[in-house]
C-alpha cells in the first residue's frame, strides 16, 4: 500500500539586507521578490533607501530552481498549488522568524512597511493573516490581494494602516480585465486600499520606491 505522509523539518533560508541593525533604525522594510527572483538581486532596487536609518529585509523564497531548462539562471518560488497550505505556512512563520529577530533590534516606535512585488504581493497578505505582525503600511506592487481570503473579521487590523495598490501602466500582466478583477477582490476585500500608478512595466524602478517612500510613505 503507497501512503504519503508530512514531517516538518528545519530549513536552511537566506535573506538580504540594506543597512544596520540598531536603536537608530527608524524604518524597517521588509520586501518580497516576485515569482523567479532572488533576494540578492531583488534588494538592489531598494539601495535609494539607504540612508542610516532605515533597514531593509529582502527574504528568498524557500523553493528554488532552473528558470530555464535544468541549467543556468536560478529563480525561488513562494509557492504553487501543490501542498499550497504547507507552503503558506512554512513561509509565514519564516519572515515572522525573521521579523521577530530584527524588530527588538530597532527603535522602539520602527515604522514597519511590509512591501510585496508581484507574487510576493500575496506573500505578504497571507503572511499577515497567519500572525497579524505590527506594520504600518503594506505595500502591493505589480500584483494583487489574495482573493480566497476572508478579511472582514480583521478589517480593522488592516485598515488602520496605509494600504497602496501600485502597478505600471506598461504591466505586461496586468491587462485592463485583469485590473478590473483586482479592484473587484480588493472593493469585496473592504480594504482601504489606495491605488497608484507609475509609467513603467513589470519592474520596481529604483526612482518610484524613492519617490514612494519619501512622499506617501511617512
Amino acid at each position: 500500500m503507497i501512503q504519503h505522509h508530512k514531517f516538518t523539518v528545519k530549513r536552511t533560508a537566506q535573506y538580504s539586507t540594506i543597512g544596520t541593525a540598531n536603536k537608530d533604525i527608524n524604518r524597517l522594510v521588509i520586501a518580497c521578490h516576485g515569482q523567479g527572483q532572488l533576494a540578492k538581486h531583488f534588494v538592489r532596487r531598494f539601495d535609494v533607501l539607504d540612508d542610516g536609518k532605515t533597514l531593509v529585509l529582502a527574504p528568498e523564497a524557500l523553493s528554488k530552481f532552473y528558470i530555464k531548462n535544468m541549467t543556468g539562471d536560478v529563480g525561488a518560488c513562494w509557492m504553487t498549488k501543490e501542498d499550497r497550505l504547507d507552503e503558506i505556512a512554512d513561509y509565514s512563520n519564516y519572515l515572522q522568524q525573521l521579523y521577530d529577530h530584527y524588530a527588538p533590534q530597532l527603535a522602539d516606535d520602527v515604522q514597519v512597511i511590509l512591501f510585496g512585488f508581484s507574487q510576493g504581493c500575496a506573500t505578504v497578505i497571507r503572511w499577515a493573516m497567519e500572525n497579524f505582525p505590527k506594520a504600518d503600511a503594506f505595500v502591493l506592487f505589480g500584483g494583487m490581494l489574495p482573493e480566497d481570503l476572508d478579511y472582514s473579521p480583521h478589517l480593522d487590523y488592516f485598515n488602520s494602516k496605509k494600504l497602496v495598490w501600485m502597478y505600471g501602466t506598461n504591466d505586461q500582466f496586468l491587462t485592463p480585465p485583469r485590473l478590473e478583477f483586482i479592484r473587484k477582490v480588493i472593493s469585496n476585500s473592504q480594504l482601504n486600499f489606495e491605488e497608484r500608478t507609475f509609467e513603467g512595466t513589470h519592474k520596481v524602478p529604483r526612482d518610484v520606491v524613492k519617490n514612494l517612500f519619501e512622499k506617501n510613505l511617512k
